[in-house]
């Protein structure tokens, strides 16, 4: 159990949304250590540490990441270069696997990552490459997964690579939309995989994405949790 004895009171805005969830760990992604307070003390069980977010993450300074790990909740550095598409150049993964280390001696306790070939599959020698870098530390796929054809494949061989958790919305533009394939995805995983159900994942509606699609976590943006709206009507 994270001791929370030195964090931070949460906001009044987090305690309007308090987080929900029984037996389903709750991801929380963001780009400050102010978030990553408020986060910790709302009782996020970790963090997703990037910056950039409008441009959806890129890797955090070295310093905000020693910063957010102080806390003493687990924080899932994002290793992304650039802001674009998700094929890099040798140099930008030499670049990637020296950041993995460099974040690693900042107490990250995991990293968030991916690359691609051109052609959409998953750059297999890249990926092998990221992985050993991160060590002992667990490596999530992000999103970028979700630009892929065959997903049931991609999952496979994520597994036989050694990555330890997958972020995904199912292929679809959000969780809601994605959750038959969450789903499947999930009992396909059987355990071998974390399957993270992402894409605007709000109180209103993690409920029924979690009973849905028995994902073992979720993930969500944490000034979107924190400022969410409940729509006048969720049909889909």
């Amino acid at each position: 159990m994270l001791d929370r004895s030195s964090v931070s009171k949460p906001s009044s805005a987090a305690l309007r949304h308090p987080l929900p969830m029984i037996g389903t760990l709750f991801e929380a992604c963001v780009d400050s250590l102010e978030e990553t307070r408020d986060a910790a003390a709302s009782g996020a069980d970790r963090v997703e540490l990037c910056v950039d977010l409008a441009h959806d993450g890129c890797t955090p300074p070295l310093a905000l990441a020693a910063e957010c790990s102080a806390i003493g909740i687990p924080v899932i550095a994002m290793v992304r270069p650039r802001p674009g598409d998700f094929t890099y150049s040798r140099a930008e993964i030499d670049a990637m696997c020296g950041a993995m280390r460099e974040l690693a001696d900042c107490g990250a306790s995991g990293f968030a990552t991916g690359a691609l070939h051109r052609d959409g599959g998953i750059d297999l020698t890249a990926a092998e490459r990221l992985v050993a870098a991160a060590g002992q530390l667990p490596v999530t796929f992000h999103r970028a997964f979700d630009q892929l054809g065959s997903q049931d494949d991609a999952l496979e061989a994520l597994i036989a690579l050694g990555i330890r958790r997958v972020l995904t919305s199912g292929g679809e533009p959000s969780a809601i939309a994605g959750i038959g394939n969450l789903r499947r995805l999930t009992e396909r995983a059987a355990g071998r995989i974390e399957v993270i159900a992402a894409g605007s994942i709000r109180a209103f509606n993690v409920d029924r994405i979690i009973a849905a699609t028995k994902a073992p976590a979720v993930h969500a943006r944490w000034s979107g949790w924190r400022d969410q709206t409940v729509p006048p009507l969720d049909v889909r």
